[in-house]
């Protein structure tokens, strides 16, 4: 598949703009990757896949912790983002990292093979999350662990209230939509797991919230500068709407008193039962 079809295929897009935007949330939100990792309990020389791996900043975490007896395979369609992981591994002299350029649909993968399987912002944009997982499921060994972080997309919210602003949490969850995703994916998870035998462990959601010059702020600030303008062109807001709702954040990003709060990320991780 070609970079220019991994892009209009992805709904947030395949560039230089958005492998930054990328950076800047792993820098917010690993903190919370890592605090789940580490509940899980992963250990040295465990087998993972890092499905949809983006740049692999979870590849990386995922190599520390499984060390130089395990082996990390990072599962991605796009080259741009894989050119780059490459590099970074090289340079650390990592040999048991993995580079797979496809998607997990396109992907024959091994079957009972690891022992984890870790999914990050992925789910919520496959159309159809229980085919999609169900492929996952069968490259656990026995025992394995599927570990998902995605939305439940409520909570979001912007204060003082009373803008176009109020408006983005319904915009969002549309425009999930218009590429066939869900945006309360997570809330389905534990039902799918309990259909194809796994055992639900662990089922964590976390809101960051932060005043106008804090990182969660600005993580979603260059969330909504970069795709609310997309909205608009797809047609899921007027143009004007648009407008009206940056100038609204920037209103907010001026005022001592603003406060940002995330949407809900889940933490969700099942095991494989014998």
């Amino acid at each position: 598949m070609s970079e220019s079809n991994q892009q209009s295929e992805y709904l947030l897009g395949v560039n230089q703009r958005e492998f930054e935007r990328l950076r800047f949330q792993h820098g917010v939100w690993g903190p919370v990757t890592r605090t789940f990792l580490h509940r899980i309990g992963i250990q040295k020389g465990w087998r993972c896949l890092d499905v949809g791996a983006g740049p692999g900043f979870v590849t990386f975490d995922l190599r520390e912790l499984v060390g130089d007896e395990g082996e990390v395979t990072a599962l991605e369609p796009s080259g741009l983002y894989l050119d780059w992981l490459r590099g970074q591994v090289t340079a650390k002299g990592w040999n048991n990292v993995r580079l797979v350029q496809r998607s997990a649909e396109q992907h024959l993968l091994p079957s009972r093979t690891f022992d984890l399987v870790f999914v990050r912002w992925v789910i919520a944009f496959v159309p159809d999350a229980e085919k999609f997982l169900s492929q996952l499921f069968a490259t656990l060994k026995v025992g394995g662990i599927i570990a998902i972080q995605d939305y439940y997309y409520e909570g979001l919210s912007l204060y003082p209230h009373g803008g176009p602003c109020d408006e983005l949490p319904k915009i969002v969850r549309a425009y999930y939509r218009s590429g066939g995703g869900d945006p309360y994916v997570t809330a389905r998870i534990p039902e799918i797991f309990a259909r194809h035998g796994l055992d639900l462990t662990d089922f964590t959601p976390t809101c960051l919230s932060g005043g106008p010059s804090s990182d969660i702020t600005e993580w979603a600030y260059r969330f909504f500068d970069m795709h609310v303008p997309l909205m608009a062109d797809k047609g899921i807001i007027r143009h004007d709407q648009a407008a009206a709702i940056l100038n609204d954040w920037q209103e907010h990003r001026n005022n001592s008193q603003t406060l940002f709060f995330s949407p809900l990320v889940v933490d969700v991780a099942g095991t494989l039962r014998a």
